[in-house]
């Protein structure tokens, strides 16, 4: 067997349901050779690991015994991936035929300094109307993407710089991740893929937009787009993100950030609109500010565990106070957006 130039990780809990039309989508990816397929099965009760080895003899496939998250589950791709470059992909995704190519290609030709690519992601149901074109950060740790929603005619179709990619569909150089270190394992699920992509940043390494590689997503199909879980996950490894990575000036800052977001989530609960919106219909606005407290009891919790983390990680820090900011300031996201759109 030749060398894989690229090596695609898929983690599924559950997901039989999508599997063929994400993996046939790689199947029939065209223009490149030498792509490994890796489906990581985070201890599915459906027969997924099943399914995929008696129709597709070309998935490698491991079967972990327990659900050990996005996070972990990924990194049991990337250990055993033999690809120059990791590919991620979300199981509810269906890949543009030139998805990889795209990637490839630009990555080939990029210098050493890239470690990164994000693609166009755009909505399975609505392909007119985009998921994320990479991401972006508010100033408290939060990430989203960046375009959501927005429909699609053509203003990101230029090639070019992004924060980082969402690690629903992206592309990483190994010899990147091999410096700075997988994915945070303690995240579980949501943010991870900002908390690799900003440490990636702030050691240096780029990423680049490649508007030709897209991936069409259901957004949410493995999992609740407005559950108290997720709610609960995206808002305490935000507070990890910012207590990892962000400079202490900002930390210091950031409960004026994060009361801006609550009064936007809160009009978002009045009006119906954004996921607070959504997810006030679905439970209630008491719940959510249930969920916040403990999202930001355990956060506290594990405080001294995080600013250790914070301390291990900074030697690789190679941004100057500059840099930083000007990423920060480039790829900031609004408080509107982060309140008042899903």
């Amino acid at each position: 067997m030749t060398h894989p130039i690229v090596s695609v990780v898929i983690v599924n809990w559950n997901g039989r349901h999508l599997l063929a039309e994400c993996l046939d989508s790689l199947v029939d990816q065209r223009s490149i050779r030498d792509v490994e397929i890796i489906l990581v099965d985070n201890g599915s009760r459906d027969g997924s690991a099943e399914f995929v080895q008696g129709h597709y003899q070309n998935v490698k496939v491991i079967s972990l015994p327990e659900n050990i998250g996005f996070a972990g589950g990924n990194n049991a791709g990337i250990r055993i991936a033999a690809g120059k470059y990791i590919a991620l992909l979300n199981n509810d995704t269906k890949a543009d035929a030139l998805w990889l190519s795209s990637l490839v290609t630009t990555a080939e030709a990029d210098p050493r300094t890239v470690g990164m690519w994000a693609g166009k992601i755009l909505s399975y149901d609505r392909p007119g109307i985009i998921d994320n074109v990479g991401l972006l950060l508010y100033p408290d740790g939060l990430g989203r993407g960046k375009g959501r929603l927005e429909k699609d005619e053509g203003q990101y179709d230029a090639p070019g710089e992004a924060l980082f990619p969402s690690g629903c569909a992206a592309l990483y150089r190994k010899a990147m991740l091999d410096e700075i270190g997988l994915f945070d394992e303690e995240f579980f699920a949501y943010a991870d893929d900002v908390d690799v992509g900003l440490r990636a940043r702030l050691a240096g390494w780029e990423c680049r937009y490649v508007p030709t590689a897209k991936v069409f997503h259901k957004y949410s199909s493995s999992s609740s787009a407005y559950s108290p879980l997720k709610a609960f996950l995206v808002e305490r490894n935000r507070t990890w993100v910012l207590l990892k990575y962000y400079p202490l000036e900002l930390i210091l800052l950031s409960p004026v950030f994060t009361l801006l977001r609550l009064l936007a989530y809160m009009l978002g609960a009045i009006t119906g609109k954004g996921a607070s919106g959504k997810f006030s219909e679905q439970h209630s606005v008491l719940r959510a500010m249930f969920v916040l407290l403990r999202a930001w009891g355990a956060a506290l919790k594990t405080l001294p565990a995080v600013l250790l983390r914070r301390r291990d990680i900074s030697p690789l820090h190679r941004l100057g106070r500059f840099a930083i900011y000007r990423l920060f300031c480039t790829y900031r996201l609004s408080v509107r957006e982060v309140g008042l759109k899903e």
